[in-house]
């Protein structure tokens, strides 16, 4: 019985050490899914400014797009805009 135990943990450890050693291969060889990087001085359009979770399933997100700001709720159902402004702060909604 008690060489049953042993044989169980030690193959748990051979399959966590291989399973280690696979992500850090994968990670030294860059094949990650890495993000593409941005382009040197190009300016993105669309910023996040602020993200506040109201509840569990959704989420209030201030937006920047150029000189437009967007108070959205991201929720599992799709998302609402709740407001619309000018970057400088002139409220339309």
């Amino acid at each position: 019985m008690d060489i049953d135990i042993l044989r169980l943990l030690l193959s748990l450890g051979v399959v966590l050490g291989l399973m280690g050693g696979l992500a850090y291969l994968i990670k030294k060889l860059g094949l990650a899914g890495a993000q593409p990087t941005q382009k040197e001085g190009k300016k993105r359009d669309l910023e996040v400014i602020e993200s506040l979770p109201l509840d569990a399933r959704r989420r209030a997100v201030i937006l920047r797009n150029k000189d437009k700001e967007h108070l959205v709720i991201l929720g599992a159902n799709g998302e609402t805009l709740i407001e619309t402004r000018d970057a400088k702060g002139d409220r339309t909604l």
